[in-house]
C-alpha cells in the first residue's frame, strides 16, 4: 500500500477551489476566552485555598480567604461572559436539562454548575459563619470545601478537553499538551493573583512562597507549550501562529509577556533580598495574568485560523501514523 497523504502543506489532494472545509467557531473569542480565563484562575484558587486550609502552613491563613474569594469570579463574572456569548440565556438552562458522559460540553457545565455552588457555600460558611445566629454554617463552608477544590482543579482543564473535542485541527491536534499548559497556567494566574494581595497586606514572605510556585508551574507551561509546539509542526499547523492575532497574543502575549517575562522577574526576586524583590515580583505578577489571558484568547484565534485553511484542515484529516501526544 502506498504511504497515506503527508500532513498540513504536503496535502496535494483535492480541495472546493481552496474554500474552507470547516466553519470557524461562532463564538466571540475575546468574551470566550475571558471566561476560560477567569473560570481557570478561579478554580486553581479554589484549589490552592483548599491545600493551604487543610494543611495550615504558616503565615497562609489569609491565601484560603482570598482564595475563596477569587473562586466567585467562576459563577459571577465568568458565568455571565459565557452566557453573553450564547445570545440566547435560555439555551445555558436548557444544557442542565440532561447530563451526557461522551459530551464535554455536558460535562463542562455540570462541572461549573458544581464549582459554582459549592463554592458559594464554602464563601457563606468562612464569612457568614462568623455572625453569632449564622455560625451554622460554618461546617456547611468546611464539607463544601473539598467538592469545591476538586471542582476547580477540573474547571482549570475541562476547556482544553472541550476544545480538542472539536474538529478545528489546532485545537484537535495535541489535546494532552494543550489540558497540560491550560492547567498550569490556571496554577500560575492564581498565585500571581494571590500573591499580588499578599503584597498588598504586607506579608511578603507568603507572596515569596506563591511567587516560587508560580515560577514552577511557568517550567511547566513551557514544557507543555513547547510540546504543542513539537506536535503542530509535525502536523503542518504551526503557520497560524504567523498570523497576525497569533503573533501578537502567543508570541507577544503567552510566550513573552506571559512566560519569559515573569520568570526572568520572579527568578531575580526569589535570588534578591526580600525588601528589593517587591517590585519584580509585581510586575512578573501582572505580566502572569496578561499572559494567560492571552493564551487563552490566542488559542481561540489560531484554531480559528487552521479551521478556515483548507489544505490544513483536510491533511490533518488524513489517516497517519503521527503518535498522539
Amino acid at each position: 500500500m502506498r504511504d497515506a497523504p503527508g500532513p498540513g502543506p504536503d496535502y496535494d489532494g483535492p480541495t472546493y477551489y481552496d474554500r474552507p472545509s470547516l466553519k470557524p467557531a461562532p463564538f466571540n473569542t475575546t468574551v470566550v476566552g475571558g471566561y476560560i480565563f477567569l473560570a481557570g484562575l478561579a478554580g486553581t484558587a479554589q484549589m490552592l485555598a483548599a491545600l493551604a486550609h487543610r494543611a495550615r502552613p504558616r503565615g497562609f491563613r489569609r491565601v484560603a480567604r482570598t482564595g475563596h474569594a477569587l473562586s466567585l469570579l467562576a459563577p459571577t463574572l465568568g458565568a455571565s461572559l459565557l452566557i453573553y456569548d450564547l445570545h440566547t440565556p435560555q439555551r445555558f438552562a436548557n444544557m442542565l436539562r440532561i447530563f451526557r458522559r461522551t459530551s464535554p460540553m455536558s460535562i463542562g457545565t455540570w462541572v461549573l454548575m458544581a464549582f459554582s455552588g459549592s463554592s458559594i457555600a464554602t464563601v457563606a460558611g468562612d464569612w457568614l459563619g462568623r455572625v453569632p445566629g449564622l455560625r451554622w454554617l460554618r461546617p456547611v463552608g468546611r464539607a463544601a470545601e473539598l467538592p469545591a477544590a476538586v471542582s476547580g482543579a477540573a474547571l482549570g482543564t475541562y476547556t482544553a478537553a472541550l476544545l480538542s473535542a472539536t474538529s478545528t485541527p489546532l485545537w484537535a491536534a495535541a489535546p494532552r499538551a494543550l489540558a497540560v499548559r491550560f492547567g498550569a497556567s490556571s496554577v500560575a494566574s492564581a498565585c500571581a493573583a494571590l500573591s499580588l494581595a499578599e503584597r498588598q497586606a504586607d506579608n511578603h514572605r507568603t507572596a515569596r512562597d506563591l511567587d516560587t510556585i508560580a515560577l514552577a508551574a511557568l517550567g511547566v507551561e513551557l514544557a507543555a507549550s513547547l510540546a504543542c509546539r513539537r506536535r503542530w509542526r509535525a502536523l503542518g499547523l504551526h503557520a497560524a501562529e504567523d498570523t497576525p492575532a497569533g503573533a501578537v497574543l502567543m508570541h507577544g502575549g503567552a510566550d513573552l509577556v506571559g512566560t519569559a517575562v515573569p520568570m526572568t522577574l520572579h527568578a531575580a526576586a526569589l535570588a534578591a533580598p526580600p525588601a528589593a524583590s517587591r517590585r519584580g515580583s509585581a510586575l512578573g505578577s501582572l505580566a502572569i495574568l496578561a499572559g494567560s489571558l492571552c493564551l487563552r484568547i490566542g488559542v481561540l484565534e489560531t484554531g480559528d485560523a487552521t479551521a478556515l485553511r483548507p489544505r490544513e484542515s483536510l491533511g490533518f484529516a488524513q489517516p497517519k501514523n503521527l503518535p498522539r501526544r
